[in-house]
């Protein structure tokens, strides 16, 4: 039983990613007010969803495309006066961008003075380009305002304007069920990784001995085995109140959107930084940290007054007592649960503590399982010592993060691999029996888990090595800074892929071009690309893409290169990329009013976001679908999918049907 423990422990550093299709976080309405004779305020309202920002007007190159309003003035019926104004708005570091950044939550607004120049001017049109993020995922899209003028009456183009709102909440219906269930998903993945930590922290000195102590009192003080059962199961219920109590208190207290903020911010990482590292000192054995001796002696004597009340402070009691060995996974799960917003720590905290309180309630129930616990002794010690290794490696995550805010080039990413070998390294030592800490017994023999461990961490030591010289290190992306934030970027992990017929074009077929660095034969436009498929007689793979699209380029080089992967995209497969932040304008009389949303279409990047709208009801990047030459669907469309087996299922089946 003990090897299990010890496995489980492994599992304490998973984090999990989701990706939406389909997202509609930015609502805009319009308001027009009259400041003179012949003056009058243009005012743009954004209402933005839980857990997405829209970005302001001013946004460092490089970075997400600023929020853009243009005004229709082709007859020079008015003035603008001044630049657009807009409400105040926050900084943080953006995780996908790696830089600092300035945006809106919840909601925004912005202003443009203007005079009207012609007195019959009844209505103004104007249109807001725009991107929105989450702290996974971006959109590009568009919006369309029409003013209308006090005073003047209502024609043509507020029906129009009715009509295109209406078409707009149908868009909206479609999504809606599509985003419920991609919601579930992600509070799904936090639930499943705050109970793996929360068995984690079970196996504790601070914890685990408390179960049998804990089922005995139960069962023993209790008028017989039925009320002893149920106070046992009470008490393992009241252990997961009081932690959901102090997810949903955190989560009141500041608001979802203020941890995702705080999260990010310079100074908290800092300051985290440091409370990982005093924790994982403690856990290493260095000191002790306890909460006030008196609140756990208030408890106590609440406690023994009995009854449900005095079986609830039985609960708050372990929570106290066991802080110094629960308190750093549950800062950590917090933190991490709040950057995802929502209901987020809530869940995380349910899942955390429904993995601590089962035993509790199961070994009342069948006491007979008490036997086949381990005893305590030095393994609960190692697993704190564990804990406390992984701790301080984990602590170096946001130190890294705040050196990446502030540019200051301390932590590169040879300095933070370099960290982690020597941290995982050490810990391999201890675990291998080399290394011993101030609370260890003695040890004349390891056991095979410990040992099983032990090789896994001086593997993952292994594994990390190369990472030095540049190796793009794939099983621990999400910890380490950025490969261009190196002192060797382009290191051994970057050479240029070649291969396939692709490269070997002499003459590029009309519209087609060498997609760097993997050289694959790519279209940017539809109808061209579907021509060269049906002259080859090949399925088509269509990938709705952005330039500031950074998920669709994670995609590009960590997954297309991978296996198989590869050759079919060069060989097997017409690739048609299309661009949906792509601002360049369509000739006129290209330009359309959207059947799907009531949208004037005016740019390359709306068509083509239109298209993935209207066919596939989906506006989401990176999205791919395999197609057939009569432009059918040869396996459902898919989205964001870093596993490169999963991708490569997907391509294989798709190319299969095509076959068929």
């Amino acid at each position: 039983m003990k090897k299990v423990f010890f496995l489980l422990l492994t599992l304490f550093t998973l984090s999990v990613s989701s990706f939406s299709q389909i997202v509609e976080p930015v609502k805009w309405s319009s308001e027009v007010e009259k400041t003179g004779e012949d003056t009058y305020k243009l005012i743009m309202n954004a209402t933005i969803d839980e857990g997405w920002y829209l970005y302001t007007q001013d946004i460092p190159e490089g970075g997400p495309i600023p929020t853009l309003f243009t005004f229709e003035n082709e007859n020079n019926d008015f003035e603008l006066i001044g630049d657009v104004e807009e409400s105040a708005s926050k900084s943080k570091f953006d995780k996908i961008f790696e830089m600092e950044l300035s945006y809106f939550s919840h909601e925004a607004s912005f202003t443009q003075q203007i005079k009207v120049t012609n007195p019959a001017l009844s209505a103004i049109s104007a249109t807001v380009d725009y991107q929105s993020c989450d702290d996974e995922k971006c959109i590009f899209e568009m919006a369309d305002f029409e003013f209308a003028i006090p005073g003047a009456t209502t024609g043509p183009s507020t029906e129009k304007q009715i009509e295109k709102v209406t078409k707009e909440e149908k868009t909206k219906e479609d999504v809606s069920e599509i985003n419920s269930a991609t919601d579930n998903k992600g509070l799904w993945a936090i639930f499943f990784v705050a109970f793996l930590s929360g068995f984690a922290a079970l196996l504790t000195p601070c914890v685990f001995p408390m179960i049998p102590l804990t089922v005995s009192f139960f069962t023993k003080q209790s008028k017989n085995p039925t009320v002893g059962k149920r106070n046992a199961i009470l008490y393992g219920v009241f252990i997961i109140v009081i932690y959901v109590l102090l997810g949903s208190v955190i989560t009141a207290i500041f608001g979802a959107d203020s941890l995702n903020a705080l999260s990010t911010n310079v100074w908290f990482n800092i300051i985290f930084f440091l409370l990982l590292i005093i924790f994982g000192i403690s856990f290493l054995g260095a000191f002790e940290i306890t909460l006030p001796q008196s609140w756990a002696n208030k408890v106590d004597r609440q406690a023994d007054k009995g009854g449900i009340i005095g079986i609830f402070f039985m609960a708050l009691a372990l929570a106290i007592v066991s802080f110094s060995c629960t308190g750093p996974i549950v800062g950590t799960l917090l933190v991490e649960a709040a950057s995802k917003g929502g209901l987020a720590p809530v869940i995380g905290m349910l899942g955390f503590s429904l993995a601590i309180a089962l035993p509790f309630a199961l070994f009342a129930m069948f006491p007979s399982w008490l036997n086949s616990l381990p005893k305590s002794g030095g393994w609960l010690n190692t697993v704190k010592v564990v804990l406390g290794f992984l701790e301080i490696a984990f602590a170096f995550k946001f130190l890294s993060q705040a050196d990446l805010v502030m540019q200051m080039h301390i932590l590169e990413r040879e300095v933070f691999i370099a960290i982690w070998i020597a941290v995982f390294g050490a810990l391999a030592l201890y675990l291998l029996g080399k290394i011993k800490l101030p609370h260890d017994g003695p040890l004349d023999h390891i056991s095979v888990g410990r040992l099983m461990l032990g090789l896994v961490t001086l593997s993952f030591v292994v594994y990390l090595l190369p990472g030095m010289w540049g190796a793009p290190l794939n099983l621990i992306s999400a910890f380490p800074p950025p490969q261009e934030y190196s002192e060797s970027p382009y290191g051994v992990g970057f050479s240029k892929v070649g291969g396939g017929s692709a490269s070997a074009h002499e003459e590029l077929p009309d519209g087609g071009h060498l997609l760097a660095p993997h050289d694959i034969l790519a279209f940017n436009d539809y109808e061209k690309g579907l021509a060269y498929a049906k002259e080859v007689n090949k399925p088509v793979l269509i990938d709705f893409t952005g330039w500031a699209c950074v998920n669709c380029r994670k995609m590009e080089q960590n997954v297309w290169p991978k296996g198989n992967i590869l050759n079919l995209l060069k060989n097997e497969v017409v690739l048609i990329s299309l661009y949906v932040d792509d601002k360049r304008k369509l000739p006129e009389d290209d330009q359309y009013v959207s059947e799907a949303t009531g949208k004037k279409i005016k740019t390359i990047g709306n068509k083509w976001s239109d298209l993935q709208i209207k066919r596939y009801k989906a506006n989401a990047q990176p999205f791919y679908v395999l197609m057939d030459l009569n432009e059918k669907n040869l396996i459902d469309p898919a989205g964001y999918t870093p596993d490169p087996e999963e991708y490569l299922e997907w391509l294989e089946l798709g190319i299969s049907n095509f076959s068929k």
